[in-house]
């Protein structure tokens, strides 16, 4: 089944981790291994490669640039810049690394609803060639919807414009702790100054708001502002692991009358209560990718209808298989997920809608609003 993941970190993965996207997961974890640059726990435990992205039919995937100023007692310690401006410059080179991909043909760079229908068509004409007409490209490009982690790298609320253009098209205000615009993760508080400004020039432009990291406060001040599409790229249910990183119900509830749609994550720091980075083993602790299904039903129930869950893995997002499931070796194993579903009674076509029509009916509704 083809999958739709709202949020990999990649360019920040091959620029800052020194990562070769190219190669294979078990070529790229070998190779960490041999040269020693161990510095992080995730070294060599990498669960991300485009070849695996190919061969798990992640065919399309909101890719991000994260660059963030530098906080104390931030994590992980890379990627922190002491200015926007350095900010601004990192962000920029980690969209160079997606331009330069596009230019070579491996990656199709997705900024509107025309290019995102033809990608999907295209990718379910190659999964089921039996059944289509015509030509078929059967390696049809890996398709990406650009977004910014964090709103560091944009200078001033104006600046807004200027990164549309370049086919920013989702921005998440703050990242772990605060941006110069909004409280993130671990912090309290609400919106800065810029905050208001950065949304409604955003809604202006048509950028797309993604609430993920925003403190409690700012969470509602920041729906209460904005008007235009919404999504949750990568948050998990707080009523299954208790931590202000995930969603209230009711925060889920906001969402759901808003017509977002919630990614759910993989990383088990948010898979199960009380984890402990560094000390907590996935085999220690249970967690499973059927642990993940769990937090996809949640949103299903609070819904009603299967019309507002989805993935969004964060593989690799500053951690690797010491802090995924039990049972997850690489990105491909997200093929397992269907099964899942299937066994908790779950309908096909609602599977669809879960892996990736649910994404794809979210974007036709926000790229082609009159």
């Amino acid at each position: 089944m083809l999958i739709f993941d709202s949020h990999l970190d990649l360019a920040w993965n091959a620029i800052d981790w020194n990562r070769d996207l190219w190669l294979t997961v078990k070529e790229l974890r070998e190779k960490e291994q041999a040269t020693n640059v161990l510095e992080f726990k995730a070294r060599g435990r990498n669960t991300v490669t485009f070849p695996e992205l190919r061969r798990g039919k992640i065919a399309t995937f909101i890719a991000t640039l994260l660059p963030r100023l530098f906080r104390a007692n931030s994590m992980p310690a890379i990627q922190r810049y002491a200015a926007m401006e350095g900010a601004y410059g990192a962000a920029m080179g980690q969209l160079g690394y997606y331009k330069a991909l596009e230019g070579q043909g491996r990656l199709r760079f997705i900024k509107d609803w025309p290019t995102l229908e033809l990608h999907v068509n295209e990718w379910v004409q190659a999964d089921n060639p039996k059944g289509s007409k015509g030509e078929i490209n059967l390696e049809p490009p890996l398709g990406f919807i650009l977004s910014m982690e964090g709103a560091d790298s944009i200078l001033t609320p104006d600046q807004v414009q200027h990164w549309y253009d370049n086919g920013l098209r989702l921005v998440g205000p703050a990242h772990y702790g605060v941006s110069p615009y909004a409280h993130g993760t671990g912090t309290i508080g609400g919106l800065f100054p810029q905050g208001p400004a950065l949304l409604k020039e955003m809604e202006r432009v048509g950028m797309i708001l993604d609430i993920t990291h925003l403190s409690d406060q700012c969470f509602d001040e920041a729906l209460d502002i904005y008007g235009g599409p919404v999504i949750a790229s990568h948050h998990n249910c707080r009523a299954l692991v208790p931590d202000q990183r995930q969603l209230t119900d009711d925060q889920i509830k906001r969402l759901i009358k808003r017509g977002a749609v919630i990614g759910s994550a993989l990383d088990a720091w948010m898979l199960y209560p009380g984890w402990e980075r560094g000390v907590t083993t996935p085999a220690a602790s249970g967690v499973t990718i059927d642990t993940f299904v769990d937090h996809i039903d949640r949103v299903c129930q609070l819904a009603g209808n299967t019309q507002h869950a989805a993935i969004g893995t964060d593989l690799d997002g500053g951690f690797g298989t010491e802090q995924t499931p039990s049972d997850l070796d690489t990105i491909a194993d997200l093929q397992r997920v269907p099964e899942l579903l299937r066994k908790r009674g779950y309908k096909e076509v609602d599977i669809e809608g879960i892996m990736y029509a649910n994404w794809v009916r979210f974007f036709k509704k926000a790229w082609t609003k009159k």
